[in-house]
Order: C-alpha cells, then structure tokens, then sequence
C-alpha cells in the first residue's frame, strides 16, 4: 500500500495542489470528477465531449473551494487558467461551445438539451437567481433566444445563458494595441485568463493563443460582485455539450487556479498533443489526387495568363524618373494611385480648367485623404519648367497660409501635382457671384487679406530663399473649410537665393496686375509681387476686377484708377462694393484700400515691403502719408512716356515688344488646389 502511494504521487509530479491552488499541465493521473460524455485520455487530454451528437460533459475539481474566510464574509479574490481547444472536422458547421463554471454542488442532473444550454441549465431554471451559477462561456453558436452578438464570442454570464456583458474573441496586443481576431473553432489551442478582484468587485477574461503570453488588456472587463452568486463552499470545473453536428471536440489540455494570487503558469510545451479529427482518408481525398495533373495544368495556363495581364498593366502605369527627381523621391505618387484617386479621372471628379490645365477631385486609397490633383499640359513649352519650378519651390514651402503640395508623379506626356484639397474653392467665386448669391462679409475679406499677407511675407522675407509667385490674383487664392486665405498655384514661381538680383527673360503674370517695370523689362521681383497684391487688395475690398472691359459706363479702364479718382473727390468709401450693403468697418476697409493703392504705386521703390504691410494691417505702424495726386502718375502716364498711346496698348500690342507668357484672367478654378 506504501509502494502504491509513492507511485501515485510520481505520475501527479508536475500537479501542485493545496488548498487554495493547484496548477495542471495536463491530466495524467489527476483526480477530476467526470461524468456524462466527458473523459481523460491517456495522453492526459480532458476531452468534455467525444465527437457524438446531442451529448453533454463536466469535469469538476474534486473537493469544493472555499471562496469566503467565513460565511458572512465577501467573495476573495481568485484567478483561474486553463488551455483548451474546440475541434470541429467541418470548419462551416459548428455546436454550442463550453464554459468554465462555478457551481454550488456537482449535479448537474436537471440541465438538458439542446446544446445552447451548454450543459448546466434548462429551459426551467434559466435566469433564476437561486441557480448560483457563474460562468465564462466560450460560445461557437448565435442563439437569438440568448442575444448572443455572434457565433464566435466570450461571454460573461451569471445564473442565466443570457450573457452579462460579451465581446468578439480576440485579443488586444502589448504592443500595438490593435485587436487581433481568434477563431474559437480552429485546430489549435487557447488559453483563457479569469481574474476576480474581490476588492473592487472587477471581473476580466483575457482570451489569447496558448503561444503567447497573457495580454495586458483583458478582453472583456466588468464590476459585479461575486457574492451574490457564489456561495461560501462552491465547485469548479466545465462543461460542454453538442447539438445535431457530429465530429465535435470540446477539450481541456490544462489549468491553474489560485486563491488571493494569480495562478500559476501552466507549462505548455508538457501539455498533450490535440486529436485530428480529419485523419482518415475520404473520398474526397482520392478524388482530388486523381484531378490534381489536370489542376496543376490549369495552374500554370492560368499563371501565364495572370503574368501577361501584369506586364501589360505594368506598361499601363509605366513612369518616367529623371535624376534631378531623386531629391524628392519621397513625395512622389505612382500614378496608379492617383488614377484610382480620381476615379480615372472622371469628369465628374473635375474642379476646372486652368491655364496649365485640369485639376481633378481625389481620393486616396490607402489615407482616404481628399486631395486636388493638377494634371499639367505637357502642349504648352512651359509645361516642364512650370512643373520643376512647383516642385521645387513649393514642394519644400510650409506655411498655414500656402497651399501645400503634397507630392508629384511623371508619367509619359502627363505630369500631376497633388495638393491639399481646398473645400471651399477659390476667392474669386465669392468675389464676383451673382448679387442674389450669398458673399463673402466684411471680417471674413480682412481676415482673408492678413492671410495672403501672411504667405506672401513668408515667401519673400521669412524662407530660406525669396520666392517670387508672379501670379497673385484673386483665382489662386484658396479658401479652406474655415474660410482661411491660401496662396497657391505656385506653378509661375521663381526661386533665387538672398542678397540676389533675379533674371528672367519672360514676362509671366495676368493682365491688371503686372507692374509697370514689368511690362518694360521682363524682370521679376518682390516689388513686382507687390504691386499684384496691391491690385488684389482693391480687387477684395471694391468686389471688381482689376480690369473694365465695360466700355458702356465712364469707368476707367482700370481699379486702381478708379479707387483713386474717388480718393481725390473724397468719395474712397463709395468704392467698397455695394454687396456689403454698408455692413463693413469704414476704418479697416479705408487702410485696405489706401494700402492697395500704396502697393500698386506705378514706381517700384515706392512700394512697402510685406514685412511693412503687416505691420500697417495689425496697427503697428501708422500708414505714410500720401496724397492722391502723388500717385496720379499712374500706370498710362508711365507708359505713354516709353512710346504707348492708351490704356489698350498694354492687352493688345506687348507681344510685339517683349516676349510675353501671360494667363489670361479666367474663371481657371485652379482654385480648389
């Protein structure tokens, strides 16, 4: 009999037991209570049901688990561990699950089928408070009659098959946080972590692969208080049972169970090996070997097909990558990405037409950032050099007042800039839309003005080097979703380094904002920047464009004439436009309109710096005294001395004195880039 005793405890070596814990890697030599379907291999796997239909099994911890110091005392805390594994030959097809429990006696007589009852109550007693059952439910079945959210979910669930709180299986990882799907029914093992904190009353299961150790974030997360459902002296074990799928194996590979300490680690690689369940060869099988030469020929016809259609869409998407793009690889889009963005760029996705252009509304894929795309003109001779001179400047500009190209692509004869999306289009379309139509307010145009003095300043005092944009006007000035001003269409910009005098051969801007000295030279530079924004400026506070083409009324032809003429006579606030209908601050808009014709004086020296401009619109410094007569000596007069004879000469006859690249002011919507 002593022999026998020393015996016993070497086969149960690696089970630690006492009182109030115990740990199994597997169940060799144990002593679980089992009964109905339930059984232990000797390989020591618990297998709760044998692959028969409408059966049930329980395993129990053979003596009951004080969960009380006394009686009257609350429920401590405890933490439980087991590894199991759900086996089903037929992934589509699936039973009722299992469940670890906590029951006051082993009788489990009254439960029945069907199998949704999982093998411990019944249609009587299901939600009855005198049950005393607690469970955690590893539930493979959708049962309606339950509420149950899926048929691949962990529940929580207390004297009912009604789950108190349940969640898809999964798990959240460390390091990532990301939730990782499990599948319950799948030919692996999983353990489950049960922890009750009997303080704070907070029940968590945590689900995860046996391979992997336990997650810090529990899956599913509850207060309740155990003391209401479990009694002083309780049972704890689990159970299953299977409806009308055969083939199905609920099984047990280990368990700990600690009371006031978190259980033990059950050791996995002694744990036993799962049953397979598809080892014997079906007719299936020797069907498929007969069809496989014919498969694999198949195969290789359909593989040949497959590389003929890459190659040939490989050409469809072909590129062109010179080495001065290496620099700003990192912000070039294939032009499969921005193909699918624009919908193959649908006229349905078009914001306008530009003088360079089209310009497409996107999506992209991946981010499902919303995105303008410039298709440049490769017909026009500009059309490579305006393309580098985009990327080149404003590819590397950040400012809240600029808008931000965000990358490029080159492809055959296409080349596409990808800039920020600017919901609310461009200014020119407040600025000029029909009397009936909703316009832009007075503090919404003054905010508009400071933001473009802002980006202007930017580029030509506060960047590494002074860029010139050569095309400011209202058309390339974007309002975003807050109505805030950004300056865009970079693609007439000029870069050259501090302490410089820039040349250029070619004269590039729009008719009514080219300065004087612009029109004789050809040359660029800040002042000449300058005086296109004080035309913008005029343009903004009267709501007219810089040019009159109404030869019925006594306008002059040009605003910053007219502005100036109501100066001399007194009459500057007359010039605001009229659909403000008087709602505006006289004071503000007065300074717009004086600095307007500050910026556009006909003599480029004349002209403030933006750093002054600034300064002049936030109040830091008093606007110079100017009388109107002194900027009489207006654009005409300075022209007609250099040989022209009147207002028309400058849209109708500079071709034939200096080389001109002009855009024409139109409705281009490049806007909404």
């Amino acid at each position: 009999m002593k022999y026998t005793f020393l015996l016993f405890l070497c086969l149960v070596s690696f089970v630690t037991s006492s009182e109030h814990q115990f740990v199994f890697s597997g169940f060799t030599g144990s002593n679980l209570v089992v009964d109905g379907a339930a059984t232990i291999t000797e390989d020591g796997l618990l297998e709760l049901t044998n692959g028969a239909n409408n059966i049930e099994g329980h395993a129990f911890y053979p003596t009951p688990l004080r969960f009380r110091k006394s009686p009257n005392d609350m429920v401590q805390s405890f933490s439980v561990s087991f590894v199991f594994s759900i086996l089903q030959k037929y992934a589509n097809r699936s039973n009722d699950g299992m469940a670890f429990f906590i029951a006051p006696s082993k009788n489990f007589s009254d439960a029945s089928l069907p199998a949704q009852y999982l093998g411990l109550l019944n249609n009587q007693n299901n939600g009855n408070r005198s049950n005393d059952l607690f469970a955690v439910e590893l539930d493979t079945f959708q049962n309606k009659e339950f509420q149950d959210m899926d048929d691949n979910h962990v529940g929580i669930n207390v004297n009912s098959m009604k789950s108190l709180d349940a969640h898809y299986a999964g798990f959240y990882e460390d390091r990532s946080g990301i939730f990782r799907n499990l599948t319950l029914v799948i030919h692996e093992a999983m353990q489950v972590w049960f922890d009750y904190d009997g303080d704070a009353k907070k029940i968590s299961v945590t689900l995860a692969p046996a391979r992997l150790a336990k997650p810090k974030r529990p899956l599913l997360s509850v207060t309740y208080d155990l003391s209401t459902v479990v009694a002083d002296s309780a049972y704890i074990g689990f159970s299953a049972a299977t409806g009308g799928v055969v083939n199905t194996k609920h099984c047990v590979l280990g368990w700990s169970f600690r009371m006031n300490g978190p259980a033990q680690a059950i050791d996995i690689s002694r744990l036993p090996k799962l049953p397979n369940l598809g080892s014997k060869k079906s007719h299936s099988s020797r069907i498929l070997v007969i069809i496989s030469p014919v498969a694999t020929a198949v195969l290789i016809f359909l593989v040949g097909v497959l590389l003929v259609l890459c190659v040939r869409r490989r050409l469809k998407y072909t590129e062109i990558q010179e080495d001065w793009e290496v620099e700003f690889g990192p912000h070039r889009f294939s032009y499969k990405v921005l193909y699918d963005a624009t919908e193959g760029f649908k006229d349905k996705n078009l914001l306008g037409v530009g003088g360079f252009g089209k310009v497409y509304k996107g999506v992209l894929p991946v981010s499902k950032q919303v995105v303008a795309v410039k298709c440049v003109s490769h017909e026009s001779s500009q059309g490579m050099k305006e393309f580098v001179a985009e990327i080149v400047s404003i590819g590397q500009l950040r400012h809240r007042n600029l808008v931000q190209l965000l990358g490029y692509c080159r492809r055959k004869g296409e080349l596409l800039l990808v800039y920020d999306y600017m919901s609310n289009g461009s200014l020119d379309n407040y600025l000029y839309c029909d009397l009936t139509e909703p316009t832009l307010d007075w503090a919404q145009r003054f905010n508009i003005v400071k933001g473009v003095t802002s980006g202007l300043l930017y580029l030509h005092e506060k960047w590494g080097k002074i860029v010139i944009h050569r095309d400011i006007k209202a058309s390339n000035v974007l309002l975003d979703k807050d109505m805030n001003a950004r300056l865009g269409d970079f693609g007439l910009s000029r870069l050259y380094d501090h302490g410089t005098d820039p040349q250029t051969t070619h004269l590039v801007g729009t008719m009514g904002y080219l300065a004087p000295e612009l029109v004789f030279t050809g040359k660029a530079s800040p002042a000449t920047d300058i005086f296109a924004f004080g035309v913008f400026l005029l343009e903004v506070t009267c709501g007219q464009r810089p040019l009159n083409n109404n030869q019925q009324d006594n306008q002059p032809p040009m605003l910053v004439d007219w502005v100036l003429e109501h100066w001399q006579k007194g009459l500057l606030p007359e010039t605001v436009d009229k659909r403000l209908q008087g709602n505006y601050n006289v004071d503000e808009a007065c300074l717009v309109l004086k600095l307007g014709l500050l910026c556009s004086h006909p003599i480029a020296m004349e002209r403030p710096t933006m750093s002054q401009v600034q300064r002049y619109l936030d109040g830091d410094a008093p606007l110079p005294e100017l009388a109107p007569s002194e900027l009489k000596f207006n654009m005409v007069t300075l022209m007609q001395g250099q040989g022209f004879d009147s207002y028309v000469l400058p849209c109708l006859s500079l071709s034939s004195v200096v080389s001109i690249e002009t855009s024409p002011e139109v409705d281009d919507n490049t806007a909404s880039v």
